[in-house]
């Protein structure tokens, strides 16, 4: 019995030894697999909010740059500008054109209005009480022209802002920076409207010592803080800037309130700050479940169904063996997964960053000072459209090549029907992609211009080969109108002498040519297919599709 009791006493001691040994692992994973959740949900939320506003931030800035020497005393100043706001899909609340008046211009003012149709014509206070512009001695700022036009906007145009506590302020540091500015939160279309934040971007004048007025753009605050149901692991709130104490949060709803923060409660998990309109942003991230209780509750299961399969000694080192293994596993894939899924998120955002940095290079070279509107806002349109088009044939093959041929498409470029394209279909990287799209575009947008020597629109042909073996070997690239002279072809704007003669051969480490025949115009590009093709770029993106594989 003493022997026995004995064996039963060790069998008994080994089995609370290794249930306080598994008890002690789930609890330390459990956290471990919790807190690289919880940051990892944090860091995507912060970086998604901040891609939305700056999302935002570009419209305003691109709205303010296609204003050219704006006349103040207008009410349809957004109209040229529709298109565009609309195009970014930004859901903004109400778009104003706000005109920087001086007193002697209001009276034309007033004409504007009442001829635009607006309800209430006159010059009101911001909260539509009558304003006395008799004394006034300094410019105002008033609301010349809202976006959309409904029954809630008509009745903005005619109100001054610049007395009001928080939009006023706003103007006056815009209008001393010289750059978009976001306001503090204010209640939007009505005093108990949504909760929501003003960016205004100030209008230069062609003298550039003043801004001729700004326009504005609103948001609600709650899609911006992107804020999260029921099933999240946190709940979002923004630091509010008027008060140190308190903060605003967001209701399943949607709707923002503003709460004073308990500094004997519980501290935020996480504080991550975004930047918009030249001002930093404070969110706050409180966790919904107590993770060490959590951990603490499946520690205590573990280690009670442990204690009571003490008996069972090899039933209770099988399960606690395959236990620790799948947890392991699950942790490692776990682990494998965050770094591909950063990988993934850091490859996403240098794409961005470089179709950003292209469109803002487009947009700049497109509306440079003195450029006629009409033909800039063309040309902005088609070549904006030229890097869409290849963004999406990126996507359709993953980001792993575009077809060359794809490129010259109709719904790529234009007058696609009067070229005739010859050539291998060879695959051409994404960063090579996007340059020949640019290239193509350019060259196909001035084929229209002016009448061949025969009467008849240029015939284009565009001719591209590969000669050598691998790795010399080199594309070869010719574009030639028939029937063109310099006399009958408009000259390259700025933009696209840039871009055909440096910045097209440059990205593809080659060389370039252009010049006139005595019957065509010819581009010339010649470049290593090593980096037309870049297979580095490829096999890194084929990477990032590949499954996580499990650990053995």
């Amino acid at each position: 019995m003493v022997r026995l009791g004995f064996i039963i006493g060790f069998i008994a001691l080994i089995g609370v030894l290794l249930s306080g040994l598994a008890a002690y692992r789930v609890h330390d994973q459990e956290l471990t697999l919790d807190g690289i959740a919880m940051a990892r949900a944090i860091d995507v939320h912060a970086s998604l909010v901040q891609d939305r506003l700056t999302e935002r931030e570009l419209l305003a800035r691109v709205a303010s740059g296609l204003f050219h020497a704006p006349s103040v005393i207008k009410a349809d100043m957004l109209q040229p500008l529709r298109a565009s706001i609309y195009a970014f899909k930004t859901d903004f609340v109400v778009a104003s054109w706000i005109a920087r008046l001086k007193p002697n211009e209001l009276d034309a003012a007033r004409a504007e209005l009442m001829k635009a149709g607006f309800p209430d014509p006159t010059i009101r206070s911001y909260n539509d009480s009558p304003r006395d512009t008799r004394s006034l001695t300094q410019p105002i700022d008033v609301v010349m022209d809202v976006e959309p036009r409904n029954d809630k906007t008509m009745a903005f145009p005619g109100r001054s802002l610049d007395q009001n506590p928080i939009l006023g302020t706003m103007f006056t540091q815009a209008m001393a920076g010289g750059k978009p500015v976001a306001s503090d939160p204010v209640s939007l279309m009505r005093p108990d409207g949504a909760v929501g934040l003003v960016l205004a971007a100030p209008v230069q004048q062609d003298d550039g010592n003043s801004p001729a007025g700004f326009v504005t753009f609103s948001y609600e605050l709650a899609p911006l803080m992107l804020t999260n149901d029921d099933l999240s692991l946190f709940s979002v709130v923004l630091k509010d800037p008027r008060s140190a104490n308190s903060e605003l949060i967001a209701n399943d709803q949607g709707i923002v309130a503003s709460r004073i923060a308990n500094p004997e409660g519980p501290a935020p998990s996480a504080t991550r700050t975004v930047t918009f309109g030249g001002r930093d942003w404070s969110l706050s991230y409180y966790a919904k479940t107590n993770a060490v209780k959590r951990a603490a509750q499946t520690a205590a299961i573990v280690a009670a169904i442990g204690l009571a399969l003490t008996g069972i000694i090899c039933g209770l080192f099988g399960y606690v063996a395959y236990n620790n293994l799948r947890l392991s596993r699950e942790i490692q894939v776990r682990i494998g997964f965050e770094r591909r899924l950063t990988a993934v998120i850091d490859e996403l955002n240098h794409r961005v960053k470089n179709i950003l940095a292209v469109i803002q290079s487009i947009v700049t070279r497109t509306l440079r000072h003195g450029a006629d509107i009409d033909v800039a806002r063309e040309l902005l349109i088609g070549r904006i459209h030229a890097m869409s088009n290849v963004v999406s044939l990126l996507s359709e093959s993953q980001w792993q090549g575009v077809k060359l041929k794809g490129l010259f498409e109709a719904r790529a470029i234009p007058h696609a029907e009067r070229i005739a394209v010859s050539g291998p279909d060879i695959s051409v990287s994404a960063r090579a992609a996007q340059s020949l799209s640019l290239l193509f575009f350019e060259l196909a947008s001035h084929s229209d211009e002016g009448l061949s020597l025969v009467g008849k629109h240029p015939h284009i042909v565009a001719h591209w080969e590969v000669t050598g073996e691998a790795p010399e070997a080199t594309f070869h690239f010719r574009w030639e109108e028939f029937n063109t002279s310099a006399a009958t072809r408009r000259e390259d704007t700025d933009f696209g002498v840039i871009l055909l003669d440096r910045v097209a051969p440059e990205a593809l480490g080659g060389t370039s040519q252009r010049y006139f025949t005595d019957v065509s115009y010819v581009y010339e590009l010649t470049a290593p297919m090593e980096t037309v093709i870049d297979m580095t770029e490829r096999d890194r993106t084929e990477q990032f599709k590949a499954p996580v594989k499990r650990v053995r």
